[in-house]
């Protein structure tokens, strides 16, 4: 028996893979571009700012940010949202300090393997809740949000884990460079170049776009849908595990308040990075970008002697533009299929 080559796509597919390509490249590349500017103007107000150990810190800083993001992105990309994610974090944080209060001389591997796996049965719980009860991921995640939370504050108890109750070879690894660069920092980019190649050249990473598109399109189309959004809520649960054990190296003294309210960062760094949030377009490079800008500009307000008030509202402002630039490039992309200009654009 002989197999017949594929049939070549549309022309109309290939034309809007094409210009939707153009168009987030575009969009990073401005983001890149907004980095740029806002690092000259601090410079300028503060010549000590790109100085080694300045942008060290900013690394360390958005190296958390950076992997929440990606989880998020697998996610979102399925036209879903993962709010649980900081809650998943200060679990696994407090989690990985008692265990080394505990035993304090353990080897750090079985720290992270516990952290992956508690952030790991975070996420199979949304999933589990979210694709196979089919119930809506805004509802089911704010609820496992409290839950999470619910359950750090119950086993904290209002204790407090200093940096001087964790071994010092465990919180080394929050202030280790290699080449001078963070290890947390290069931990975040493996992470980020792998979630990359599965999300843009394996079967199982394009379907997530797909679903995302059209969930129904996808199903018929013999898509695992509910397989693939399970997936997707484990990666984001696991890496929201990953972030939690960086954040116990990172800065050693743990509550219960570990996390508190950095899922509004993580989406806003997500959709900033232009992770469409109506789902089936963007990446995890233009998230991390997204998550190194929100993270450069709270270390630039300080600099500048803003009042963090203004990072809040700038945050909201960079999610509205975000938006609206998506509905932009979705009229422009739609006229261009088209060949002509969009209704009362």
């Amino acid at each position: 028996m002989s197999l017949s080559a594929p049939p070549a796509l549309p022309a109309t597919v290939s034309k809007q893979d094409s210009l939707l390509h153009r168009a987030f490249v575009a969009r990073e590349l401005g983001i890149v571009v907004a980095l740029v500017a806002l690092l000259a103007v601090t410079t300028a107000k503060n010549s000590r700012f790109l100085e080694t150990q300045s942008i060290q810190d900013l690394l360390l800083g958005a190296s958390i940010l950076v992997i929440l993001a990606i989880g998020q992105t697998c996610v979102v990309i399925t036209k879903n949202v993962d709010l649980s994610v900081g809650s998943v974090l200060g679990l696994v944080a407090f989690a990985v300090g008692k265990f080394f209060v505990t035993w304090p001389h353990a080897n750090l591997l079985v720290a992270l393997v516990i952290g992956l796996g508690m952030g790991l049965a975070c996420g199979v719980v949304n999933g589990a809740l979210i694709a196979v009860a089919k119930v809506p991921a805004l509802v089911i995640t704010l609820g496992t949000l409290y839950v999470f939370r619910g359950l750090d504050y119950s086993w904290a108890s209002g204790q407090q884990i200093n940096a001087a109750d964790m071994p010092a070879s465990f919180l080394r690894l929050g202030t280790r460079t290699l080449l001078g660069v963070p290890v947390l920092a290069i931990v975040a980019v493996v992470v980020l170049v792998a979630a990359g190649i599965v999300l843009r050249s394996y079967r199982s990473g394009r379907e997530l776009y797909a679903i995302g598109s059209d969930a129904t399109a996808a199903r018929l189309s013999g898509i695992p849908v509910s397989r693939r959004v399970f997936a997707a809520f484990a990666v984001s649960g696991a890496l929201a595990g990953l972030a939690g054990v960086m954040y116990a190296a990172r800065f050693g003294t743990i509550d219960a308040s570990a996390g508190n309210g950095i899922e509004l960062q993580v989406v806003a760094a997500a959709v900033v990075g232009g992770v469409a949030i109506v789902g089936g377009s963007g990446s995890v490079w233009g998230a991390a970008l997204g998550a190194l800008l929100l993270t450069t500009i709270g270390s630039s307000l300080s600099v500048l002697q803003i009042t963090p008030f203004w990072q809040q509202a700038i945050n909201g402002a960079l999610i509205l533009a975000a938006i609206g630039l998506d509905r932009l490039l979705a009229l422009r992309l739609a006229s261009s299929l088209r060949g002509g200009r969009p209704h009362g654009a």
